[in-house]
């Protein structure tokens, strides 16, 4: 009998999409996108269940095996480390982690530089290959206002049109990496189900 398959997707914009690429695959399951508050949803024939979860949520549901796998940007994964799989790059959600400042700023190079950021540990990780001593700022709700209040110097956040920066008077100076969404899976279920992983993943190619 066809194992079950459990599949993780981030609430949003992105895991509608996801789901998309999914149902095209031959994976779909009715009641996904409907306007309801069901979390779960199974498709008996298929033997394929999907659940919703919160974006940063994802990997640990993947990586503690509620999960088989997922679907989680790469910021996630850069910040947070799961121990899982990265299988493919869904080639969806794209966008930038980058550094952005004042416009027309000048950064001392000697004097610490102070970053705000929701992403601690990539800043952490990005600055310290550049040899370049830093205080993190942690903060949850909107990072641009950091640098018009004197509160940090630079800013690293994900970055799309860029439409935010410029209407408050920022520009990216740097590109930290490129953020898509990503396939992982647990690492156990990708032992035991490699066979049933793989065909999904080879029907999500021939849909990207």
């Amino acid at each position: 009998m066809t194992e079950w398959l459990t599949v993780a997707l981030p609430k949003g914009r992105l895991g509608e999409k996801v789901y998309g690429l999914f149902a095209q695959a031959g994976f779909p399951c009715e009641g996904v996108l409907s306007d309801t508050r069901q979390l779960i949803f199974d498709n008996e024939a298929l033997r394929v269940r999907y659940f919703w979860a919160k974006p940063s949520d994802v990997s640990i549901y993947v990586e503690q095996g509620a999960a088989d796998i997922g679907v989680a940007g790469k910021d996630i994964l850069l910040e947070y480390r799961p121990d899982v799989y990265e299988l493919m790059d869904l080639n969806t959600g794209r966008c930038r982690m980058a550094v952005a400042a004042p416009e027309g700023a000048w950064l001392d190079p000697e004097r610490t530089l102070r970053v705000a950021t929701k992403f601690s540990r990539i800043a952490k990780d990005y600055y310290a290959g550049l040899g370049r001593e830093i205080e993190i700022i942690h903060l949850n709700g909107s990072i641009e206002i950091a640098p018009l209040l004197k509160l940090s110097d630079v800013i690293v956040d994900i970055v799309e049109t860029g439409t935010t920066l410029r209407e408050n008077h920022l520009e990216v100076i740097d590109v930290v990496a490129q953020i898509s969404a990503r396939l992982i899976a647990n690492k156990a279920a990708y032992a035991f189900k490699r066979a049933r992983i793989g065909s999904l993943m080879s029907a999500l190619e021939g849909k990207l």
